[in-house]
């Protein structure tokens, strides 16, 4: 009997189509990884066509294009980076979702690269390497190298889930890159000490700050018998401070040089600070309102201070950290001739590659990082939250107003550690908590023991301390590192084209 056909029945068409569609979303899985390196790309081939419209018929055009490139990609790298560390208190704490933040952080930090970036960029650009010494064309090539360097390190670091120091990979790298060109006399060792010295000193004072504005909101506002009374009487204040020294620092940077007096400039940061105070007391009283005497309520009344302290702090990073980005491309640009009147002084054109490249890498690649600082490290809430961010956020911007170009990696994380260490010290001998929760307990009719929670906390780390351990490791061999592949790149460069 000859074979009977084969019959398609409706079983044999489903498991057919079922195999087909699982092929399709495997596909589409493995492509959904490709899109972001493919967009960045895209945006690393935009920053040459936007150099290539100011420089095409100037000499040393693809120099200054090929820096462009490497400049949009250090500032993708950073995005991915060192943006995180502005937003991950905030998300951490659940006040805004990644997708908010991220949105808030890259129009903040566009702004604050473009309104305010210019003071750093001149230290990195001119101030660590003296381009006095340096032959133009040997200084283009350093600063090439060094910009490869860096983005190289940076984007091998966030692979590798560690949250580096940028600024401590661009000057590592240009130190490295000009030792191996021209020897350690042109290197400006003065200047390398007082980076130095803010390095080590930026986190212990963002760490300090940030577990003093946690004191001082432990005392006044959350172990208060009313907690919403205090809320309502201390949160508009804290308000008030960050819009003032926000607003003292704008006009420190935007104004020429000598216009304002210090004490001028401090009664304008007064003024704002009290305008501000009187804005926020009706918005925080009427969020108050329907509020109980909880934890959970003071959450809420910090969730909009908590959102305008990341935004500031954006800011900050985009006026700060730039520099990390266009510094070198701002060197290649005087060196060849082109751009404005003294180098340092970079055009608007070499700020905004910076700027949007900082964002699209924040967009791009940003979450990963956003998730170990926001809530990997301590345990954050709002309350918590709110003074990390405030506290990097005024410490940025104070090294930013010095023309220091100061990690915010270091600032931010060490933030983080100094709430979470403080934390640990406070719940063991707290004397206000130690009376508050004894205040509770009578009122409650429970039996406290002498010393409460004593047991307990005497074990409890709520810092990991296998994070700190590692974040202090990539600290310190992010310079080395950096310095080594800037000087091996730039003998590879002078070997090819010099």
């Amino acid at each position: 009997m000859p074979p009977r056909p084969a019959v398609l029945t409706k079983r044999t068409l489903d498991k057919d189509l079922d195999k087909i569609t699982h092929a399709e979303d495997a596909a589409k899985h493995v492509l959904r990884r490709l899109v972001p390196p493919g967009l960045g790309l895209i945006f690393v081939g935009l920053a040459m066509l936007f150099a290539g419209v100011y420089v095409f018929d100037r000499p040393g055009a693809m120099l200054v294009i090929a820096a462009a490139a490497l400049a949009g990609y250090m500032a993708m790298n950073i995005g991915a980076n060192d943006v995180t560390n502005n937003v991950g208190a905030a998300v951490g704490a659940r006040a805004m979702t990644m997708g908010q933040a991220l949105v808030i952080a890259a129009i903040f930090e566009v702004l604050g690269a473009t309104i305010a970036g210019g003071e750093v960029v001149k230290t990195i650009s001119a101030n660590i390497v003296d381009a006095v010494q340096v032959p133009p064309a040997l200084l283009g090539w350093i600063m090439m190298a060094a910009l490869m360097a860096a983005a190289l390190w940076i984007n091998l670091a966030t692979w590798m889930n560690a949250p580096v120091s940028t600024t401590h990979a661009i000057v590592g790298a240009v130190i490295g890159a000009g030792i191996s060109a021209v020897g350690p006399e042109p290197v400006n060792w003065q200047v390398m000490l007082e980076i130095t010295a803010s390095w080590v000193t930026s986190p212990l004072i963002g760490g300090l700050i940030a577990a003093g504005l946690l004191y001082l909101v432990k005392t006044l506002i959350i172990y208060r018998d009313d907690k919403v009374a205090a809320a309502q009487r201390w949160v508009p204040v804290l308000v008030a401070v960050m819009a003032g020294g926000f607003m003292a620092y704008m006009v420190l940077q935007l104004s020429p040089i000598g216009r304002f007096q210090p004490f001028t400039i401090i009664l304008i940061g007064i003024g704002i600070g009290l305008v501000s105070w009187l804005a926020a007391r009706p918005l925080i009283l009427a969020q108050a309102r329907e509020l109980e005497n909880r934890n959970s309520s003071l959450r809420v009344l910090f969730k909009l201070p908590l959102i305008g302290s990341a935004a500031l702090l954006s800011f900050a990073h985009g006026a700060n950290d730039v520099s990390n980005a266009v510094g070198p491309l701002s060197a290649i640009v005087h060196s060849v001739g082109i751009g404005g009147d003294a180098i340092g002084r970079p055009p608007l054109w070499v700020m905004l590659i910076g700027a949007f490249g900082i964002s699209v890498g924040l967009l791009l690649f940003g979450p990963r990082l956003i998730r170990l600082v926001g809530e990997e490290i301590t345990k954050l809430n709002p309350m918590r939250a709110y003074c990390v961010a405030l506290s990097t956020a005024f410490t940025v911007i104070v090294a930013s107003w010095l023309g220091l170009p100061v990690s915010t990696t270091h600032i931010a994380v060490g933030s983080v550690f100094g709430v979470g260490f403080f934390r640990e010290w406070y719940t063991r001998h707290s004397k206000a908590r130690i009376a508050y929760i004894r205040r509770k307990a009578e009122s409650f009719d429970i039996d406290e023991p002498e010393e409460p929670n004593i047991h307990e906390t005497r074990r409890r780390y709520l810092v990991r301390r296998s994070h700190f351990m590692t974040i202090i490791a990539a600290w310190i061999v992010t310079v080395p590192v950096s310095a080594a592949l800037a000087a091996m790149i730039y003998w590879v460069m002078f070997a090819l084209f010099v």
